[in-house]
């Protein structure tokens, strides 16, 4: 329990930072939830490739998308292009996120040639669409942004899919087309400011005075309330530092919009930081019914599930979103802690082998992957099942180097085996580490 609750110590501090999270990633995820089951799509098994220097598949993808979340789109390009080398096939898991790191770094040419290799191996899907888009945008190519974006418009994968299509349209002087899609823009998000200031500018243009007085109006109350929800987030973080009070609740409480998944998520994180968990879960449901192909509105869920206790529904939110998000770490270590609480041992070790191998240095993941291994170990000692037991036995002195119980486990079932040379080499490891921890 003490390792759990270290878990959910971190997660909660990883809430905030999943949170903040940029659009680009979640692009990346709904891409790749749209790929079906990431691991058939890209040939990939469940167990670790490795090159001849011991470089591990998976930590490169997890690192890769590790970097992808903190913005530092230079480490994610040579990680990506690492996994790249040990599998090129990797089209949705590896060239993809490879190329909106070059995006994000203004490397267009190589961006798009990674994104037309992605095309050729995967189709015209929507994503892919977008990002060529948004490419022959900045390169001035507006009849090219017009004609990709319009073929990403029928599945838009993206919210601000049609608010670049109308601003292509309006770079090439078709000024219908481009009112269309910022109104589309506009429905499809209404706080979207930048969508009804260019309409705005665009009424102008045409002498249609009232109707822009008007969306400049909406862009500055959408700016406006932007900045108030802001200031109430604030105000409620303040009133929760303080304790619980009626006053909280009116202040917090209006941050809750039905229809914002943003604000609510926003809301639900405030409440599970100040650990108040039943408050937490209404807002956060909602928010997964508004964006239910979000891996963050799946975390944030089902880790309040857990901190509940609810540890059947916090299952159901994540069984689905580690198929589609394989590589994510956080979706991946949490799911392991739920099914170890909910006592199904190998698929709990499974989750927590996958996700200490897209990040090795989380120390509370490696010490639940840990006990996960010695109590399978201890069950296929009860199976008789000595070679079964003995691999997870190395495994688990290999996870925990300082830890004397897995060596003195191998010496007994090697000595019970009639192998003595092997039992006093375990042994004395454990002894050694026996007497490294006393000095």
């Amino acid at each position: 329990m003490i390792i759990l609750q270290l878990i959910l110590q971190r997660n909660y501090r990883d809430m905030t930072i999943l949170q903040t999270w940029r659009w680009n990633f979640l692009r990346l995820a709904i891409l790749l939830l749209g790929s079906s089951l990431l691991w058939q799509a890209s040939g990939q098994s469940a167990g670790s490739r490795s090159t001849s220097t011991g470089d591990s598949l998976e930590l490169h993808l997890g690192n890769g998308y590790e970097a992808l979340r903190q913005e530092r789109y230079e480490v994610a390009e040579k990680e990506f292009h690492a996994a790249l080398v040990i599998d090129p096939g990797l089209a949705l898991r590896a060239r993809f996120p490879l190329a909106v790191a070059l995006f994000e770094q203004h490397k267009s040419n190589e961006s798009r040639h990674e994104f037309e290799t992605v095309r050729q191996a995967v189709g015209e899907r929507p994503g892919i669409l977008y990002y060529l888009g948004r490419l022959d945008f900045e390169g001035q190519n507006y009849k090219g942004a017009v004609e990709n974006l319009t073929k990403a418009s029928s599945h838009p994968p993206y919210p601000d899919t049609a608010f670049y299509l109308g601003f292509a349209y309006l770079k090439l002087g078709s000024n219908q087309d481009a009112e269309q899609w910022f109104k589309k823009a506009i429905e499809l998000n209404p706080q979207d400011a930048r969508a009804e200031y260019e309409l705005a500018t665009l009424y102008r243009k045409e002498g249609r005075q009232e109707e822009a007085n008007q969306a400049f109006l909406r862009s500055k109350e959408n700016r406006t309330q932007s900045y108030k929800q802001s200031q109430l987030k604030w105000q409620c973080a303040q009133e929760l530092d303080r304790g619980p009070s009626e006053n909280t609740s009116s202040i917090c409480e209006q941050l809750y919009d039905p229809n914002d998944a943003k604000a609510l998520t926003a809301l639900g994180i405030l409440y599970g930081q100040h650990g108040d968990f039943e408050k937490a879960l209404k807002p956060l449901q909602r928010a997964a019914e508004l964006d239910p192909r979000s891996p963050q509105m799946q975390y944030n869920l089902a880790l309040t599930y857990f901190q509940l206790k609810r540890f059947e529904d916090a299952r159901g939110s994540l069984e689905g979103a580690v198929q589609r998000w394989p590589d994510l770490f956080p979706l991946n270590a949490l799911y392991g802690a739920v099914l170890w609480n909910l006592g199904s041992v190998l698929p709990a070790y499974q989750a927590l082998r996958h996700a200490h191998q897209l990040n090795s240095q989380d120390n509370s993941t490696t010490a639940l992957l840990y006990q996960s291994t010695l109590e399978l170990a201890k069950r296929s000692e009860e199976a008789a099942a000595d070679s079964e037991a003995l691999r997870y036995l190395q495994e688990a002195a290999s996870l925990a180097p300082t830890a004397p119980e897995p060596h003195q486990r191998m010496a007994m079932i090697y000595k019970r085996t009639g192998r003595p040379e092997q039992a006093n080499k375990e042994e004395q490891k454990a002894e050694k580490i026996v007497k490294s921890s006393r000095n």
